[in-house]
């Protein structure tokens, strides 16, 4: 029987290739909120950047290599299916559809994000389909660049993680989760000059990296 009150979560991004600084942050805020569900979403053709080095197939193994042994993530691969750009809004309203009305849906972004989220494609009808959830970088202030954005931040924020089990969507979330110094780019320059990157992404996934020529 399905609890339909069990708040499920999507985490999206490029991961090229996935690290440590994508997986450590969402264990953590999964033990601070309670989420025992968490759906690792690779985009395919990223509308906003620039395309991936790795292929979506070398990309969705890495996710799978990385995640093998974490058995709070999960993969979902319908982003890698489409040839078009993806962009979040379009997923998160097919989500929402699948899951009916009453399941309570989040969307997990870093604080970056958020700051950038009133440009995103269709962005006032996210919040219509689920819940943010910010994992925001200890002491980084967090306001918006225009008067009209801190205000629609500010009449959806709550500081109740309950509120994010009990609702289906519509609430912000600031996650105070431990940040760690790694970004994809800093991985592919290392590698690129042959320098180790064990401390900085999963075993598995460096194992293969190497196997498929990568970053180099």
């Amino acid at each position: 029987m399905v609890d339909m009150n069990q708040l499920q979560a999507m985490f999206g991004g490029t991961f090229d290739p996935v690290h440590y600084g994508h997986l450590k942050p969402v264990e953590a805020l999964a033990n601070q909120i309670g989420l025992s569900r968490v759906i690792i979403m690779p985009n395919n053709v990223p509308p906003h950047r620039p395309q991936p080095e790795a292929t979506s197939q070398q990309r969705k193994t890495m996710v799978e290599l990385a995640i093998a042994d974490k058995p709070l993530f999960t993969l979902d691969e319908r982003e890698l299916r489409r040839d078009a750009p993806s962009y979040t809004a379009q997923t998160l309203l097919e989500w929402r559809e699948e899951q009916g009305p009453q399941r309570s849906l989040a969307f997990i972004i870093g604080q970056d994000s958020l700051l950038t989220f009133p440009g995103w494609h269709h962005a006032d009808t996210i919040l219509n389909h689920c819940h943010l959830i910010v994992c925001r970088r200890p002491g980084y202030p967090l306001t918006m660049e225009q008067e009209a954005h801190q205000q629609w931040l500010e009449s959806h924020l709550t500081t109740d993680a309950e509120m994010l089990h009990t609702l289906p969507a519509g609430k912000i979330y600031l996650a105070e989760t431990p940040w760690f110094n790694i970004s994809a780019t800093l991985i592919r320059e290392r590698l690129e000059k042959g320098e180790r990157c064990d401390d900085l992404l999963p075993a598995p996934v460096l194992a293969y990296i190497k196997e498929q020529g990568l970053y180099r």
